[in-house]
């Protein structure tokens, strides 16, 4: 197959299941399907127990994708396999619980099996299903469309837009129930503490910073001598400089490159507080890692001072320790 025949299959591709979602999103103005969705969000967003997400098959697979994202947003949420569940896993549900029960065709043997149990339990059961005539349909107390016309496969067989829909319409509970919630970005970081994005959500600065024995401070009576060891030996590249136990300014190596070029000669007689910025930015201990980054980049410096609420330094916050932790 030649480049141009395999990009555009894969154009089409992208276009039928492009053209899937368009079709759901056109339901969401049609009255009975609004209603429908609205009625599955308040069923799920007044649950005291959880919600049990199941499917069998590429439906099933949907169904633990939904089950992560409403659990990373705030709705408590399990997968059940259906073929497992009469097989003994129908005892992880509750009579609290809400089943969200993902099919196409709505007639497989499993989900037909399966209904029965939870109507006798009375569990309340939102479909999103593909055929709104079949089985799961008839037996469900919600019903979301998730019908497409046609699959992405040339054959028309292998579940692909059908998916696409079945996983925008979790998608779409998840993100309501979310807003409905006034879920923040701060639970939304409690519950993702790994990785980069809890990095972005989680680390202060206090965590990372240069702190104790390790940050350069000197006083703003030091000698030039004094300064150049601070800087040399805590190797941050700059000092903090104080006056009277408070943060008075700062001094980089840049400071001192500057200073070298236009007083080579009178070097003995320079003290610290003739050499520092005496407007540092001075930051909280709390700041997010990220706010400090992008406070470092908005004003081209890479050191920040960490001070208290009486300006005495804390710590020094350098742009590459940032950059190491992947911000």
């Amino acid at each position: 197959m030649s480049r141009i025949k395999t990009i555009n299959n894969a154009k089409k591709v992208v276009s039928t299941e492009k053209k899937a979602i368009s079709d759901l999103e056109k339901r969401f103005s049609e009255k009975e399907f609004s209603k429908n969705f609205f009625e599955a969000v308040e069923l799920i967003y007044k649950c005291k127990g959880k919600v049990i997400v199941t499917g069998i098959g590429k439906s099933g697979i949907i169904a633990q994708k939904i089950v992560a994202t409403f659990n990373s947003t705030g709705t408590q949420s399990i997968y059940l396999h259906s073929g497992d569940s009469i097989h003994g896993d129908l005892g992880v549900v509750r009579k609290e619980d809400v089943a969200v029960i993902i099919s196409k065709s709505g007639d497989t043997e499993e989900i037909k099996q399966l209904i029965p149990n939870l109507k006798i339990m009375k569990i309340r059961v939102i479909a999103i299903v593909g055929d709104i005539k079949s089985d799961l349909a008839g037996l469900s107390d919600i019903v979301l469309d998730a019908s497409v016309k046609e699959e992405a496969c040339p054959h028309n067989l292998a579940p692909t837009s059908s998916t696409t829909a079945a996983v925008v319409l979790g998608d779409a509970l998840a993100i309501s129930l979310l807003q409905k919630r006034d879920f923040t970005s701060d639970n939304f970081a409690f519950l993702h503490p790994g990785g980069n994005l809890g990095k972005r959500l989680l680390l202060k600065v206090g965590d990372i910073m240069s702190k104790n024995e390790n940050v350069p401070v000197v006083k703003n009576s030091d000698s030039l001598k004094e300064v150049i060891y601070m800087i040399s030996s805590k190797r941050l590249g700059c000092t903090c400089v104080t006056d009277k136990n408070k943060i008075a300014g700062i001094i980089t190596d840049g400071d001192i490159r500057r200073l070298l070029e236009k007083n080579i000669d009178s070097l003995n007689r320079i003290k610290a507080k003739d050499i520092m910025n005496s407007n540092p930015k001075i930051i909280s201990r709390d700041m997010l890692a990220l706010s400090a980054l992008e406070l470092m980049e908005k004003n081209k410096i890479t050191q920040l001072i960490v001070g208290d609420k009486y300006k005495k330094p804390l710590g020094i916050i350098h742009m590459h320790r940032l950059l190491e932790e992947g911000l």
